[in-house]
């Protein structure tokens, strides 16, 4: 595999990269956001091929992110998590995907979650294609994913700036998925694409992740979204136990957002209010939740 390099950020977690940095079978970037417990040793003794970059700070994901891809120097940049990994043949097929669809800019495959593989929901629903399968595309038109879950060409990527620093770990994928569309880039489903998922069973602070990805709500909002729909996200995430502290929080990044506010194209907007609507919709049967990360070009 030439053609992928995939980035891996991580803070903290020796143990379980040094685990599944084995089952990469690409060219690998480890990101390290300044972690005390030996990572980057750790991984340079096992895995020498493995390019680490130690970053003197917790940047966060996003920005850890945005290293890994400047540094590579391969036209594909497959995400991964510390805990992830790509199926055998998936980034090949990828690669295969993206250089037969020049107007993609980023594929998300399945995820399979834990031992038994289970189907991640919000890969259950991108498969059913809620707004479509444009026919110049390789599957169902999506405008969002899963970070552990992409690949995405670099020239997409670097052409919309790369994942917005501020807004760190948590819900950053949002906005990038609306760049990319608004930049006419198409962003797919490829179901054929797995990667396998194997989180801890004791996750990082929940309160903790719930404040940021409401913060993050109400940060791309602001920059994307018309001043109705702010409004609406501001009404529901004050409606939250954690949303006092996520609109506090939200409000210190103003000087920077706001200048960099902008309106999506019609068709983007279009979109996201499609998938709204469906999101608002209480479903006929019990079934997987739909997210709201998922919609169409």
């Amino acid at each position: 595999m030439t053609d992928v390099t995939v980035v891996v950020a991580t803070r903290n977690r020796r143990s379980q990269l040094v685990a599944t940095l084995a089952r990469h079978a690409a060219p690998v970037i480890v990101v390290d956001n300044g972690s005390d417990d030996g990572t980057p040793e750790a991984v340079a003794r096992a895995f020498p091929d493995v390019r680490v970059v130690r970053l003197h700070a917790n940047a966060g994901a996003a920005a850890a992110r945005n290293v890994g891809v400047a540094l590579a120097d391969t036209p594909f940049v497959a995400f991964a998590d510390d805990d992830s990994w790509w199926a055998p043949g998936s980034l090949d097929r990828a690669a295969r995907l993206l250089r037969g669809h020049p107007r993609t800019g980023l594929l998300t495959g399945q995820v399979r979650v834990g031992p038994q593989g289970r189907l991640d929901p919000v890969s259950a629903a991108m498969a059913r294609a809620p707004l479509g399968v444009p026919p110049d595309a390789p599957g169902p038109a999506v405008l969002g994913f899963l970070a552990c879950a992409v690949v995405l060409r670099r020239e997409a990527f670097r052409q919309v700036g790369g994942f917005a620093e501020p807004l760190g770990t948590y819900g950053e994928e949002a906005l990038l998925a609306m760049d990319l569309a608004a930049a006419g880039w198409r962003l797919a489903y490829a179901e054929e694409l797995v990667v396998h998922h194997h989180p801890l069973p004791a996750g990082r602070d929940r309160r903790t992740r719930q404040r940021v990805e409401a913060r993050n709500r109400l940060l791309t909002a602001t920059l994307r979204r018309p001043a109705g729909v702010l409004l609406r996200t501001v009404t529901e995430v004050a409606r939250d136990p954690a949303g006092r502290g996520a609109l506090l929080d939200a409000a210190r990044e103003l000087r920077w957002a706001l200048p960099r506010r902008r309106r999506l194209p019609a068709r983007v907007e279009a979109a996201l209010r499609t998938l709204e609507r469906l999101d608002a919709e209480p479903p006929a049967a019990p079934q997987a939740p739909r997210p709201s990360v998922v919609a169409a070009d």
